[in-house]
């Protein structure tokens, strides 16, 4: 039984995992030297960690547990997000991480103020606190519906533990604790998912030749139709999301930008991109083929599944009843990995330099700015865990996370692009944006209330974001030109 698995070997290996992570936690907050190190480590880290934390952040548990649940129920038509990740990260080496290195800002944010104007600034900052809150209500939401059959503790515990602990280890370290500690998670995730997949591959009679035979038969590898509709998750609808969602990772998402300012030079910044990509994509088929594997597995044995119905459930109920000893707490530690990679530092940092000192304190001294810092850090740690306990009852995680994320991701990379790209003024991008609000607002609403078919966007949700992004973009670009033509005109 799973409560067996985890009373002796894997208990001492899960706590020993979680001692390490507090511990690590406590012992940068020991070093730190002031309020510009607890939210950029004083620009000192090398690539290589920055990398392997931000690979940490985009697996999440969102990856570990949602992706297979994916595969399993359907096909690898979610995959091709990640395998936008190299564009986009192309993007950012070749004009992200030199702007934002160069402009010497720790808010991603700030920049849009000098832009557009205040309202700018806030907006975005508006909508990445949300994007986030909804993120770690998603992973500490997927990491209980994990742990609960392997351990017997509830999903609700589960959640609060998990969000407790991630809010202690980022109060006590800082940024540094969530890169240095992220690192750790990635090495730990990559152990557990390597685990995973040799004892997938064991289980399945015939191994990787059956997965990969019954997998073609049942069309499970398939990447989605590349039809040119626009109603449907296409594989071409799936990889415009990728696009616009990696590249704001990049470009526009204070967790990625604060980490690759804290590295130690451009190159190394440059560096920590490339290895989150190059990792995250054939991290990310890993996670498909075990999936697959589980499909071909209890396809063959039904009996095993124990009456397990829901497909996010499958991943966790494997681990809870096929793993060996010592191997199923090395998995659940992973799973953890994957889920207490921390952007709370982030969320604090925008709340301190965009909302505390913006409008409030400009002049907050060190001591204050740490004090404002730690509390921020409280406060969206409890509010990511009541989101994760408030999505409890949603029949699939991952589609849920996408929604969210497209809703409350705002289109800002639109708004970043129309300043980086165009002469626009701030009524320009204030009409675009707007305009692009509506837009997605219009389209995220058959999703919350029943809207009559007539007046129901025929989009497929996933080009929400995709949408709002070009929308702020074009509005914003047409405005400007208008501007530029009728000044010409009275001049």
């Amino acid at each position: 039984m799973a409560d067996a698995h985890l009373a002796h070997v894997d208990l001492a290996v899960l706590v020993a995992y979680l001692a390490a992570v507090i511990g690590l936690g406590i012992w940068f907050a020991r070093r730190q030297e002031g309020a510009d190190d607890y939210m950029s480590a004083s620009r000192s880290l090398p690539g290589w960690a920055v990398g392997l934390s931000m690979f940490g952040s985009y697996v999440s548990s969102i990856s570990f547990l949602a992706n297979p649940g994916k595969s399993y129920g359907g096909n690898w038509n979610a995959l091709v997000f990640s395998l936008a990740t190299p564009i986009a990260a192309a993007a950012a080496v070749r004009w992200c991480v030199p702007f934002f290195r160069r402009s010497g800002e720790v808010s991603a944010y700030e920049h849009l103020e000098h832009r557009f104007g205040p309202w700018a600034r806030t907006y975005a900052v508006a909508c990445f606190l949300l994007y986030q809150m909804s993120r770690m209500g998603t992973v500490v939401l997927l990491l209980g519906m994990a742990v609960a059959p392997l351990t017997g503790w509830s999903i609700p515990a589960t959640i609060i533990c998990t969000g407790a602990l991630m809010t202690i280890y980022t109060m006590a370290g800082g940024i540094k604790a969530v890169v240095w500690i992220g690192a750790l998670q990635s090495l730990v995730l990559v152990a557990g998912t390597a685990a995973c997949v040799l004892a997938v591959v064991w289980k399945v009679p015939g191994g990787v030749a059956e997965i990969a035979r019954t997998g073609m038969e049942f069309d499970k590898f398939s990447l989605g139709s590349f039809g040119a509709s626009l109603s449907m998750p296409t594989f071409w609808v799936i990889l415009a999301y990728g696009l616009v969602i990696n590249l704001s990772n990049f470009a526009t998402d204070q967790s990625y930008v604060q980490r690759y300012i804290t590295a130690r030079d451009d190159r190394e910044a440059a560096k920590s991109v490339w290895l989150t990509a190059a990792l995250y994509v054939p991290t990310s088929a890993v996670f498909f083929f075990i999936g697959t594997g589980l499909f071909v597995l209890y396809r063959a044995q039904p009996e095993l599944l124990d009456g397990v119905t829901k497909a996010d459930k499958v991943f966790p109920h494997f681990i809870a009843t096929q793993l060996p000893a010592g191997m199923a707490g090395l998995v659940v530690a992973a799973i953890f990995a994957a889920s207490m990679d921390s952007n709370l530092n982030s969320m604090a940092t925008l709340t301190l330099c965009d909302i505390y000192k913006r409008y409030f304190r400009p002049a907050a001294g060190e001591r204050e700015s740490l004090h404002v810092l730690r509390l921020a850090t409280l406060f969206w740690g409890v509010a990511g865990t009541a989101m994760g306990l408030a999505m409890i009852r949603v029949e699939s995680a991952l589609d849920a996370w996408w929604q969210l994320a497209g809703m409350f991701s705002g289109g800002v990379v639109g708004l970043f692009l129309l300043g980086l790209m165009t002469r626009a003024n701030n009524a320009a991008g204030l009409i675009g944006t707007v305009t692009g609000l509506i837009v997605i607002v219009w389209m995220m609403l058959p999703s919350f209330v029943d809207v009559p078919a007539e007046v129901r966007s025929p989009l497929d949700a996933n080009l929400t974001i995709v949408v709002g992004t070009l929308v702020i973009f074009l509005v914003g670009l047409g405005v400007s030109k208008l501007f530029i033509a009728s000044g010409s005109a009275r001049g």
